[in-house]
């Protein structure tokens, strides 16, 4: 089982969410949707200096579900190269 952890910018939630809930059956999460931060890019604060959000997505996925998500995000970042899309993936326990 894996953890995932995915950190993007707002501008691509509804891509992003929909097309996981496509691929992987019984998808389930967590979703953060406002997300300040820093990240290599740039800040993230949602204020008039840094105005711009993040949203945060966390689920439990067994091993093939979290390959498929690796793959779905690697594709929507091809499609999307500068919305600092982040994917996290470790092993966790149930």
């Amino acid at each position: 089982m894996k953890r995932m952890e995915l950190i993007a910018n707002h501008s691509v939630e509804e891509e992003i969410i929909h097309s996981l809930e496509g691929k992987i059956r019984d998808f389930y999460y967590t979703l953060i949707s406002r997300v300040h931060g820093r990240g290599k890019g740039a800040y993230r604060m949602g204020s008039t200096t840094w105005p711009e959000e993040n949203f945060m997505v966390i689920s439990y996925l067994e091993d093939r579900d979290a390959c498929m998500a690796a793959a779905v995000v690697e594709d929507i970042k091809r499609r999307f190269p500068g919305e600092g899309i982040k994917l996290f993936l470790t092993q966790a326990e149930a």
